[in-house]
């Protein structure tokens, strides 16, 4: 029987993760290491910080956890710059750290396709044996960038120690609001002349599903999770029944980094990699080796998105 502890396990993925992992035959315990109580009754409760270096290993001695589930992250990033590293890489560092110490059997933990990075000359799809070149210049895939070198030397120093790491497409779910869902609030959809910038979503529940399977059993690894096929601007826009903005790349360069030195725009220029060049997550990986095909495809989950916020499409 599985004892599992969830960082993050009140947050929005976590509290989905947790009530799933509570209901599972064969999981005996499951905590919720959050500064929030879990709403969860069958779920555990214990608050701690990430940023705490030395808050994690007592809990999971207390409860004899054997399985980590890393969820604890920056909800919407791009606000504070040394908070979130704080919390995602140093953070990581201390999860890593305490399992280690605690003798934990595995540790499963949420990445991103952010740390492939967005550049030009980004494969088609991409697969996990790509290269990660998360951009410096965007912390947040740079930071999943570092938190996955230092898993890789883990994984060197500390064999005892299985991991899971799944490289996470897009989330979309009945409350998510972010700063890519913001892309289709307004009237027209911004597109970068010359990029057609496809997506890969994946419904929550497909992720908390492949996140309790790795919690559970299957196969150690790193693995791509986004629903089948993409999704380019052009057809965002289309199946919004709303137009699109179409600027050259240089062109709105320039107008961030001057909305951001008139302080009309957080945003500066370095977003318009994040627009043009977006990494298109190949699931193959996830559905062979790891054996889980998440239930709703890309264009599913849009569709879901869609029925869950209404009023964001036109028809």
């Amino acid at each position: 029987m599985t004892r599992v502890l969830v960082t993050g396990g009140a947050g929005f993925l976590g509290s989905h993760v947790t009530r799933l992992l509570a209901a599972h035959p064969d999981v005996e315990l499951v905590v919720s290491g959050d500064l929030r109580a879990s709403a969860v009754p069958e779920v555990v409760s214990e608050p701690f910080d990430v940023t705490d270096a030395g808050s994690l290993a007592p809990v999971l001695q207390k409860h004899r956890i054997d399985t980590v589930v890393h969820l604890a992250a920056i909800v919407n990033p791009g606000r504070d710059v040394a908070l979130e590293y704080r919390v995602d890489v140093d953070g990581s560092a201390n999860v890593l750290a305490a399992c280690v110490e605690a003798g934990v059997r595995r540790l499963v933990v949420s990445s991103s396709g952010a740390a492939y990075g967005y550049h030009g000359d980004n494969p088609e799809w991409i697969t996990e044996d790509e290269p990660l070149r998360g951009n410096d210049a965007f912390p947040y895939s740079r930071h999943k960038r570092l938190v996955e070198e230092m898993l890789a030397d883990a994984r060197t120093a500390h064999p005892e120690l299985e991991q899971v790491i799944f490289r996470i497409g897009t989330i979309l779910g009945p409350t998510v609001h972010n700063q890519i869902t913001a892309l289709w609030d307004g009237d027209r959809l911004l597109r970068i002349a010359g990029s057609d910038s496809p997506f890969v979503f994946v419904w929550v529940d497909d992720v908390a599903g492949a996140m309790v399977r790795a919690a559970t059993g299957g196969p150690a690894g790193v693995y791509n999770v986004a629903g089948d096929g993409r999704m380019t601007v052009p057809e965002l826009a289309a199946r919004l029944g709303k137009g699109m903005l179409t600027i050259p790349a240089w062109a709105l360069s320039a107008g961030l980094r001057v909305g951001r030195l008139l302080h009309l725009t957080e945003h500066g220029p370095e977003k318009v990699p994040f627009l043009r060049w977006r990494p298109v997550l190949a699931n193959d990986r996830l559905k062979r080796d790891f054996g889980y095909t998440p239930a709703l495809s890309t264009y599913e989950a849009f569709e879901e998105y869609l029925r869950t916020h209404p009023g964001v499409a036109r028809r």
